[in-house]
């Protein structure tokens, strides 16, 4: 454990706190990609299968059943609850075109060829992309309502925060996973045009708005 680790994961659950507030006190899931959250779900839910058979830390424990349960009653208020309220017209990406490649790349690169290690490098590689669903939504409509625009940046920050723990961790511990490691800076890099909008536009009191693709 480092700064950077327990920064990230507080901008992680943050992200998703902001995100579950922005549903609850709304009453709505618009502007939100339902898509996204289903696969950051399939994420969680691949990554800690090892939640039954590896006891690292009560933090780590703990921190995993969180993001679990939000995951999933996120995905409840988009399809159950608020239903009525879900953007289904502009949430039109095509999950395959992620789902396909990912799983198809799990199984030739990864550490072991065994169902838990295959399985944990399907969601490393899973999160990188899973956002590509809300960005498409965005640029689709054109804009997003702040609050989204908050959840973002805290997910993209947490992304960048790894990325620093990760080089802390080459730096202290002689410790490098080249799978994280690059699914984490292309996820990064996904973020970069959002980041800049959010600086020049958000933080200055000014809506987010994309040009509308043609």
């Amino acid at each position: 454990m480092n700064i950077f680790r327990i920064l990230g994961d507080v901008s992680h659950l943050l992200a998703i706190i902001i995100l579950l507030a922005k549903i609850v006190k709304s009453k709505s899931c618009a502007g939100i990609s339902g898509k996204s959250q289903i696969l950051f779900a399939l994420v969680f839910t691949t990554r800690y299968l090892d939640l039954f058979t590896n006891f690292i830390s009560v933090y780590n424990t703990v921190m995993k059943v969180i993001f679990l349960i939000c995951a999933y009653v996120t995905v409840h208020m988009i399809y159950v609850k608020f239903r009525k309220t879900f953007d289904s017209e502009n949430d039109s990406f095509r999950l395959e075109f992620l789902l396909v490649p990912v799983t198809g790349l799990s199984f030739l690169e990864n550490h072991s060829f065994t169902p838990l290690e295959i399985l944990w490098t399907f969601s490393i590689y899973l999160e990188s992309v899973a956002i590509l669903p809300q960005l498409f939504m965005i640029s689709k409509t054109g804009e997003a309502e702040t609050i989204t625009t908050h959840y973002l940046f805290f997910l993209g920050l947490y992304r960048a925060l790894y990325i620093a723990n990760w080089v802390w961790r080459y730096h202290t511990e002689n410790f490098y996973d080249q799978i994280a490691v690059v699914s984490g800076v292309v996820q990064t890099i996904f973020y970069c045009d959002f980041f800049y909008l959010y600086v020049t536009k958000v933080l200055k009191g000014k809506k987010l708005s994309l040009p509308m693709p043609v």
